[in-house]
This record gives C-alpha cells, sequence and structure tokens, in this order.
C-alpha cells in the first residue's frame, strides 16, 4: 500500500477507508458473532448445548437484551449483567445467575458447552471465599 503524503492548505484530501475483510473467513460474518462487553472477545453466536449464544464463554458476561423469554431481545435496558452465582436444576443442569449492573434484574441462564471450566468452578465455590458463609452452613448440617 503506498504511503500517504500529507497536503497543506485547503487542497487536504481524505481517502475513504477500504472495506477490511476481517471476520469473513471460511464463512463467518459480522452478524454471526458479537464482541464481549467484559473481555472483548469475538464471540460466535453458536453455542454448543444452547439455543441462544447470550454470555460470553470466556469471562460469562452477559447484555440484558432478553426480557422473558430466551432469544426474544426485548429488554430494552441493554446494561451489562456480570455472572453473580450458579444454580442447579432438578435434572443436574447448571445455570448461570446473571445480575444487570445498570437496572439490577437478575436472569437464569444455560451454561453452554464451550464455557470456561475454570470460571464455572471459580463461580461455584465464590460463596465459600466468605468464611462467614462456610461457617454458618456447617452449623446449620449439624
Amino acid at each position: 500500500m503506498p504511503r500517504r503524503t500529507r497536503r497543506s492548505g485547503r487542497d487536504q484530501r481524505v481517502r475513504p477507508q477500504r472495506h477490511k475483510d476481517v471476520l469473513h473467513g471460511a464463512g463467518r460474518h459480522r452478524a454471526h458473532d458479537f464482541r464481549c462487553t467484559g473481555c472483548r472477545l469475538d464471540v460466535s453466536l453458536v453455542a454448543p448445548g444452547t439455543a441462544h449464544r447470550n454470555h460470553c464463554p470466556n469471562c460469562l458476561t452477559s447484555l440484558h437484551v432478553d426480557l422473558r423469554i430466551p432469544g426474544d431481545r426485548a429488554a430494552g435496558c441493554g446494561g451489562r449483567m456480570e455472572p453473580l452465582s450458579l444454580t442447579v436444576r432438578p435434572d443436574g443442569e447448571w445455570m448461570l445467575i446473571h445480575r444487570c449492573l445498570s437496572c439490577g434484574r437478575l436472569s437464569a441462564n444455560r451454561i453452554a458447552g464451550d464455557d470456561n471450566a475454570l470460571v464455572l468452578v471459580r463461580l461455584a465455590l465464590r460463596p465459600l471465599q466468605d468464611r462467614r458463609v462456610a461457617n454458618s452452613a456447617l452449623l446449620a448440617v449439624r
């Protein structure tokens, strides 16, 4: 690519930017990806184990876009949702509990097959980091 030369005065022209085909290799397109607001990773919408990708598999951060039904994209908030905790369904499936940092709403989302296992385990063990919670849980068992 030839170098641009600076022109002084009124004769300075701006060359239009050319299209950059960065994410379009091997059939991928920007419409099938999103950029995580937490770790800035480009994430594919295709997720093993769930029909609607709604969080980053790396840091588990999400956006408040769904209102009641997964994939409805009817929420007007659009705030960043941080992973708060995990819960387990009666059938053994793990669910992520997210809290919106803008409006405070809680939501439960299915984990995907490609979610970072270390981050999931850290999130599951988070209540045990506080000794008061661990001690009260042990006292309740006796």
